[in-house]
């Protein structure tokens, strides 16, 4: 497209993208820098409502279009929400709390995760609790972007913030430096005198807008300016008069902006849509009240918010005021068009932000510096694993500790270990994750627990000396949250921060969504979204050659391979066109899963948001977006594993039990841990765990083997070693299994004499594997043997570059690496052939090769599950099912059933805050905290008091707090079963308690002898009441209400699985229908959802056609089996119900 050429000069000071005006503007800052350079500027401000989630998309791709030889100056702003007194702000939100009603409204507001933007709300008069107006403030230089960073850090503080985030004039007097301010919109600190005061009159408006100016010329002098703009709306002419007058008065220089929203002309009906699908689900805003349908056209907008050049902007005023009751001066109104040209270029300097990396200074002891002191701190833990007079772990550690500083990165490290040093007092860590496993200075330093050089852990894996990039240690911990809070707490909030993840429109939500506003009937829809993957992933796989494993299709080649969907949208043409303009942008905001960032005054280096309540980093990292490290901020993962919580309450029960420790502490279980189950400690050769777990496939909650498939592999393998288990958990992942690499290797297992190796070299590194190339680090290590002059670090280069097609820079470094691949084979005396047939190998293998550093590491911990289950079962159990989720929760029952222990049911007087063991060992006891609707304060009351020997014992306790034993605790615990014991012979009945000691809550004991007599004839719950309480309060069916375990057997004897394991070639199951919903098809027909649970208290609809009801019935609460059909579109289904379905017992 060739560039246009503008007469009148200008830049857009006023702009807003999707990066951080969620549903108010659409398209990326790329997307309208390309546009403003294409259209004629020179550069382009980003001013995003109340943030500066942008400006990493600025940076990066003003650093791309100066490669590309583009001259284009990127401007830093925002466009802040403000009010003149924060503390007037705050005593009305005081006071507004103190109202219960206002109060709860408050709350339920606050924890929204994004604010947008309600252009309408703004435009008029607010209260005081949610009134904010608009403030463009724009970064001259980085003293003045430092400034804006903290302006939006301070704004979004819990004090600041209440829907949208604030600052005021204390804020800017103390952060004005640097700063260019302008009155912004019809939203704006101008608009709000007008709005304010146009009922008193004009001169009402005017001195408002003369107290607004002299205040803020006091603060930014000739750095304040006046906004016009240009549009249909009647008000905004008679706010740009009276702007042009107070202007005049005050010698303020005027502005015009375009206030831009979209990246172009024809995108502005998307941005229409977009902001409806904003407010789906949330009520109507207020700029919709009268009218919720899409505009015919721009004009009826009412404005064009593109970046427009400066011959359009005068078109634009030319055009709005043709027909306006004001006069305006050509002369004045050019020249304020022309004045954002030389703002942007003779007073705001040309500049990137400083990407200085940034990692907290405390962490390196006084007197060091980062480099002495990670040396320092490796040889001391080198020493204290006794290994430090090997030369060979000497001489490994010397070296990575030499990449690490000629990389620059010791203060990583030593950051990483000062999380790790908190996490050892706090909680269990992980035994290594992801390649960091391979790091000797991270094994010394405490951050892993797995030595690399013992199980053959490539460095090189993990940190290239020829690389760029930056280190990445992900770190496992029990309770990733609570560590990250107990950092802040230590470090402060502007030092810890997590880490944003934007989250986007997808195709599939945004069909249903747009197709909604357009009334398209949902069924229509949702057969077209159910089957396009389907029809479009084995196309797209073709197209990018991939033989196995999982790919998920970009939106484009969905639309492209999928013929229903292409149906759809030929049938639906608005549709498609709103699909291709809204794919891809940003829907909310949430938090990445572990990741933060760790610095010092992270609030005056980054503009910190806050979202849910959390205060969090404006910019993400991740797979598809990386705006952290290019901005001078490194992410450290810190990601919770529940099989360390579980292991932990395994220990605390170990504890108890066996080492007479009623309270156990954490100093207590960590050294349980590392006395026996650490890596340095553990016998990992230990064959009786192995053939206890492995081999007879005990599975309870072992770490990488909770599925079936897996269970059933690992039992095939019958693994003898840690390699053996992390080449099962390496193969069996979807890419290896499509392409039967798994029983190629218990071929190869089973007759190992039969495997043939190149060389002796070859044999050396995959023998341990059977000959396979199941971890990428083999590969490396191949190439690096048998290459010419072919170090570690391309070898680990060429497991990369394997993966990627193309013929860019990859694919010249792959042929480089091939070349001396067969050179230095061709010296060793193998044939040509061989060799080239081995670099096919890498090729094929590249597609499936695991980590081996992170296989080990898991494998690690599938091992310690397993010890733990053999030598301390119980204990293992009691910890299973208490760390369990609830969706899981009566397969994990089931579990422990099956391995023979007795399960009881809730008791107040056994029952704690964990699953509980017998005297014997035999028995596991439900825990109150499994209760729905029954909180720590109720259960904290309980285990203070009890025992309780009856009704009146539990109901009249003077030490009792009944406050927090509260009625809504009672009704709880009485449903569930959990008083079952307090029933004495007063009562007929379970529901007969419940009534006179519940639902009518005796104070006093002349009551309660009133309400015995008064409710004798309630009697016991029925058996659907017990079923339906037990179901809700406790999340767990129950089973032995409804089916015996001798059916349970019989079942499994006939290999007749439950609907959650069904079949499809065997194509019976059995299950319990819950809830029977009739339907009718769009001919009238009618037919049932039944919807149903199993053993596994997983649920599952089977669609049910052809319904006779007057022949056809299903008792709910019974167990039947049937023959079902299954369809991923449809699900289970069945027609003729009085055939097909079985009645049990």
């Amino acid at each position: 497209m060739k560039r246009r050429n503008s007469a009148i000069k200008f830049i857009g000071l006023h702009a807003h993208s999707v990066a951080g005006s969620i549903f108010d503007a659409i398209g990326y800052p790329q997307d309208h820098m390309d546009f403003a350079y294409e259209n004629g500027m020179d550069a382009l401000a980003l001013t995003d409502h109340g943030n500066m989630n942008g400006l990493a998309y600025q940076v990066l791709h003003a650093r791309k279009m100066k490669e590309e030889g583009k001259d284009f100056k990127p401007i830093f702003g925002c466009e802040a929400y403000f009010l003149p007194s924060l503390e007037e702000w705050r005593e009305e939100y005081t006071r507004a709390m103190e109202d219960k009603k206002r109060a709860r409204a408050i709350k339920k507001d606050e924890q929204s995760g994004t604010t947008v933007e309600d252009e309408g709300d703004s435009k008029r008069v607010q209260d005081l609790l949610r009134r904010r107006r608009h403030l463009v403030l724009l970064a001259q230089n980085q003293t003045g972007l430092n400034n804006l960073f903290k302006l939006v850090s301070e704004s979004y503080k819990p004090e600041n913030y209440y829907r949208y985030p604030r600052l005021d004039y204390a804020l800017l007097e103390k952060y004005n430096e640097g700063i260019i301010a302008a009155s912004a919109c019809l939203g704006g600190v101008y608009a709000g005198c007008y709005w304010e005061n146009r009922e008193e009159g004009d001169e009402a408006v005017a001195a408002a807008m003369r107290e607004s100016t002299e205040r803020m010329q006091s603060i930014f002098g000739d750095r304040w300016y006046a906004e016009l703009q240009w549009n249909n709306v009647p008000e905004q002419y008679a706010l740009n008069q009276h702007i042009i007058q107070v202007a005049k008065e005050y010698d303020v220089k005027l502005i015009s902006t375009a206030d831009s929203h979209y990246p172009n002309q024809t995108a502005w009906k998307d941005r229409e849509l977009y902001m409806r699908l904003g407010w789906l689900g949330k009520g109507r805003p207020s700029w919709a009240e009268e009218d919720n349908d899409l505009p015919v056209d721009v004009e009826e907008v009412g404005y064009e918010l593109y970046p427009k050049n400066g011959d359009e902007m005068w078109d634009a005023y030319k055009k709005y005021t043709e027909n306006s009751e004001n006069d305006y001066d050509d002369k004045l109104v050019l020249e304020s068009i022309e004045e954002t040209h030389r703002i942007a270029f003779d007073r705001i300097e040309d500049f990137l932000p400083d990407n200085t990396v940034r990692l907290p200074s405390f962490v390196v002891p006084a007197g060091h510096t980062a480099t002495s002191a990670l040396v320092g701190f490796a040889f001391e833990g080198l020493k204290q694993k006794g290994v430090h007079y090997n030369s060979e772990y000497m001489s490994r550690l010397k070296h990575e500790l030499n990449v690490i500083d000629d990389r620059g990165f010791s203060k990583y490290f030593l950051t990483m270990k000062a999380i790790a040093d908190v996490s050892g007092t706090m909680m269990l860590s992980g035994p290594g994750r992801g390649s960091a496993a391979g790091s000797l200075v991270a094994y010394v330093l405490g951050i892993t627990q797995i030595d690399p050089i013992k199980y053959g852990l490539l460095f090189s894996r993990f940190l290239r000396s020829d690389a760029t990039d930056y280190p990445d240690i992900d770190y496992d911990v029990s309770d990733s949250l609570l560590l990250k809070e107990k950092l802040v707490e230590m470090w402060g909030e502007d030092v810890v921060a997590p880490i944003s993840n934007w989250n986007t429109l997808q195709l599939r939500s945004l069909i249903k969504d747009i197709s909604k506003l357009y009334e398209i009937p949902f069924n229509e829809v949702n057969v077209v979204t159910s089957v396009m993957m389907r029809e479009a992933i084995p196309e797209a796989k073709r197209k990018h050659g991939i033989r196995a494993g999982v790919y998920n299709p970009t939106w484009e080649e969905v639309m492209e391979y999928s013929t229903s969907l292409q149906d759809f949208l030929n049938k639906h043409p608005q549709v498609k066109a709103h699909v291709e303009g809204l794919v891809g942008q940003v829907r909310s905001c949430s938090r990445h899963a572990g990741g933060v960032v760790v610095a010092e005054n992270l609030d005056s280096h980054m503009p910190l948001i806050n979202s849910g309540g959390v205060r969090q980093t404006p910019w993400s990292e991740g797979q598809n977006v990386r705006h952290l490290e290019p901005m001078g901020f490194i992410k450290f993962d810190i990601l919770g594993l529940s099989t360390l919580k579980m292991m932990e309450g395994a220990i605390e029960h170990i504890l108890r039990r066996h080492h007479g420790i009623e309270e156990p502490t954490y100093t207590d279980v960590k050294k349980f841990y590392d006395e026996n189950l650490h890596p340095d400690r553990i016998d990992i050769d230990d064959a009786k765990v192995y053939e206890n777990v492995f081999h007879k496939g005990k599975w309870a909650g072992i770490f990488q083997f909770t599925e079936t498939g897996a269970q059933n592999f690992c039992k095939r393998v019958k693994p003898n070693n840690l390699i053996d288990i992390s080449a099962i958990t390496s193969i069996y992942r979807p890419g290896p299994l499509s392409a039967g690499v798994h029983d190629e290797f218990m071929e190869a297992k089973e007759h190992p004499h039969r495997i043939e190796y190149l060389t002796d070299d070859v044999r050396e590194i995959t023998e341990e594997t059977f000959g396979f190339m199941i971890f990428q680090e083999q590969i490396a290590l191949i190439a690096h043997t048998l290459g010419k002059d072919l170090s570690l670090d391309e070898g680990n280069l060429l497991r990369k570059l394997l993966t990627k097609k193309g013929t860019g820079k990859g694919a010249k470094a792959k042929e480089v690496i091939h070349d001396k691949f067969i050179e230095g084979c061709a010296e060793k005396g193998i044939e040509l052939d061989s060799a080239q047939n081995l670099w096919d190998k890498f090729e094929y293998f590249s597609g499936y090769g695991f980590n081996k550093s992170h296989a080990v590491s898991y494998s690690f911990l599938s091992y310690q599950c397993a010890w733990l289950f053999t030598y301390y079962p119980v204990e293992w159990m009691a910890a299973f099912l208490d760390k369990e989720p609830e969706t899981r929760k009566e397969r994990a029952i089931n579990i422990a059933k099956k391995f023979g222990y007795n399960i009881e049911p809730l008791d107040i007087n056994k029952s704690g805050v964990v699953w509980e063991i017998s005297e014997d060992g035999k028995t596991l006891i439900q825990p109150l905290t499994s209760i729905k609707g029954l909180g720590m304060a109720a259960i904290e009351q309980i285990l203070d008091h009890r025992p309780f020997t009856g009704a009146e014992d539990l109901l009249f306790r003077e030490e009792i707090t009944y406050s927090k034993l509260n009625k809504k605790s009672l009704d709880a615990m009485a449903r569930a079963g959990a008083l079952d014991n307090l029933i004495d012979d007063r009562f007929t009945g379970r529901k007969h308690f419940w009534s006179a000691c519940v639902v009518e809550r005796p104070k006093s004991m002349k009551r309660f002898n009133e309400n015995v007599e008064l409710y004798r004839p309630e009697g016991d719950f029925t058996e659907e009441e017990v079923i339906q309480f037990k179901t809700e309060l406790t999340g767990v069916f129950p089973l032995n209400l409804v089916i015996n375990n001798a059916t349970v057997e019989h079942l499994q004897e006939k290999f007749i699985p439950p609907i959650s394991e069904f079949d499809p070639e065997l194509q019976v199951c059995w299950f319990i229908p819950r809830k029977i919903t009739p339907k009718k098809t769009k001919n009238g027909k009618l037919y049932w959802i039944v919807e149903t649970i199993d053993s596994n208290n997983e649920s599952a609809k089977i669609r049910c056609w052809g319904v006779k009801p007057e022949k056809d019935n299903i008792f709910l609460n019974r167990p039947y089996m049937a023959r079902l059909k299954y369809d991923e579109q449809w699900g289970f289904s069945t027609y003729a119900i009085g055939k097909t379905f079985k009645l049990l017992g």
